[in-house]
């Protein structure tokens, strides 16, 4: 069954917010940590704005939170299917692309699986993840380019590539054909994760 985007945009917002209070923390405060906007955490919060995968990864680096717990619906034991097409999805492209995150595990460490389509022309950039994140991905279909701090790499259906993904990188199709391809992402454990630890003295109060 598909996600209702506008019930996942108030459902990260939940999420977001306990996130937040269970840490101590003023809107203020993770507004900072994450670099993004104070007015972008309370839409987040309010379930009024679908943010970004770039976004969502901010808050979840900076709360110490695998990306998955702010996305994806509650475990109810300990096998989870998710069928075809059925994932989350957190991304579309200008042409058409999309991204979706179909399994993950959350604990000691964050483990995601991703599917991805990209049509003709699609790209996405991707912000530096916190340090030690490592992505295996591996080409289904179609061409895939991969930039790594400005250093490209071309890869085809059957063709596999590991890097970290603490550093700047782009999931490119600049062929003339739909490219696909699953992607893992590994996150290490979160308990220090956090980017800030802002004194709650110095921000007001959320």
């Amino acid at each position: 069954m598909s996600v209702d985007p506008v019930a996942l945009a108030v459902e990260i917002g939940h999420r977001v917010k306990a996130a937040r209070t269970d840490r101590g923390w003023t809107l203020d405060q993770l507004a900072a940590a994450a670099e993004v906007s104070r007015r972008m955490v309370v839409n987040i919060e309010q379930g009024a704005t679908n943010p970004s995968i770039g976004t969502l990864l901010r808050l979840s680096e900076s709360l110490g939170v695998a990306l998955a717990e702010l996305v994806e619906p509650p475990r109810t034991g300990d096998v989870t299917v998710t069928r075809a097409g059925d994932g989350t999805l957190l991304w579309r492209g200008e042409h058409g692309g999309t991204a979706r995150l179909v399994a993950n595990t959350t604990t000691p460490d964050a483990l995601e699986l991703w599917e991805w389509t990209l049509e003709p022309g699609d790209q996405h950039e991707s912000d530096a993840h916190i340090a030690c994140t490592r992505e295996l991905l591996m080409v289904l279909s179609g061409e895939l380019t991969i930039v790594l701090d400005e250093q490209s790499t071309v890869l085809h259906a059957g063709d596999a590539i590991t890097f970290n993904g603490d550093v700047s990188h782009v999931y490119a199709n600049r062929g003339t054909a739909s490219a696909t391809f699953s992607m893992t992402v590994f996150d290490p454990e979160r308990a220090n994760a956090g980017r800030g630890s802002v004194d709650s003295s110095e921000a007001s109060l959320g």
